[in-house]
């Protein structure tokens, strides 16, 4: 069986690099997303060019430093399963330090930006957090960088919890069309982990006209490229699954649209 396109798993690479999902690469225009594991006391470097960025501390302890900004040492989760994350966003034009205090992990979400923000540090007090669906369908989001929140130029940043036998971004819903106020462009990176990590979950991506259909098992650390089309996930019995989303698109507007085959079930 061929690997799919749209699936990026794990690797060990330089500068403690796990993914690194480029524009060019995934064949779009605005997400960029890279995952890093850092050992105590080590340096990495970030270069931000035209994109703005923002670090999630997936687990452990950091310092990111940039220009003369210093976010001091953030980070209290021990992965992302515990408690609310710390965040550091970063404007373009500049090139940031991380400096590791604890092992730790950490998410790089990007997308274009002219640079008219403020890099800051975004607390776990800061980050606004809902329950959506019911159910078998209900998953616990945590709003990073969302919509309405002026943290951000292009970019969308939300961690969500999906309990185990639970369904999540389901009903499906697409956001591949630049037809506002109806429905915002928006490219999407899904990075997945799972408790426990030897667990497993399933995305299915596909559009209207099914020219894409794909069904991915999503195993811990992957990473799902939805470039168009629905998107639902779910997470069978036994096995929480958290996944952090980078969006980003030409407005930063989030307006989706329901396959029209599961609309039903929204009532």
């Amino acid at each position: 069986m061929s690997q799919s396109k749209l699936v990026v798993h794990k690797r060990t690479g330089a500068d403690g690099v796990g993914h690194r999902i480029t524009p060019a690469g995934a064949g779009w225009t605005y997400v960029g997303f890279e995952t890093r594991t850092l050992k105590a006391g080590a340096r990495s470097k970030l270069e931000m060019d035209i994109r703005e960025v923002c670090v999630v501390m997936l687990s452990g302890k950091a310092r990111v430093s940039v220009d003369g900004f210093d976010s001091g040492v953030i980070g209290e989760r021990a992965s992302v399963f515990d408690g609310l994350p710390w965040s550091v966003y970063l404007p373009p034009h500049g090139a940031a330090s991380i400096e590791a205090v604890t092992d730790c992990e950490l998410a790089l979400c990007s997308a274009p930006a002219s640079g008219g923000l403020k890099a800051r540090v975004i607390k776990p007090d800061d980050v606004r957090t809902l329950t959506r669906g019911e159910g078998s369908n209900m998953r616990y989001i945590r709003n990073i960088l969302a919509e309405g929140d002026g943290g951000a130029e292009s970019l969308f940043v939300i961690e969500v919890l999906t309990p185990a036998g639970n369904w999540s971004s389901y009903p499906p819903h697409k956001h591949d069309r630049d037809a506002l106020p109806e429905e915002s462009y928006l490219e999407e990176t899904y990075y997945h982990r799972l408790r426990p990590a030897q667990g497993f979950a399933f995305q299915r991506v596909y559009t209207d006209d099914r020219s894409l259909d794909e069904t991915i098992t999503v195993t811990d650390g992957d990473v799902v490229l939805v470039p168009k089309g629905y998107h639902p996930v779910g997470a069978p019995h036994g096995y929480d699954l958290y996944y952090l989303n980078t969006m980003a698109g030409p407005k930063r507007v989030w307006r989706f649209h329901n396959d029209p085959a599961h609309e039903w079930l929204m009532a």
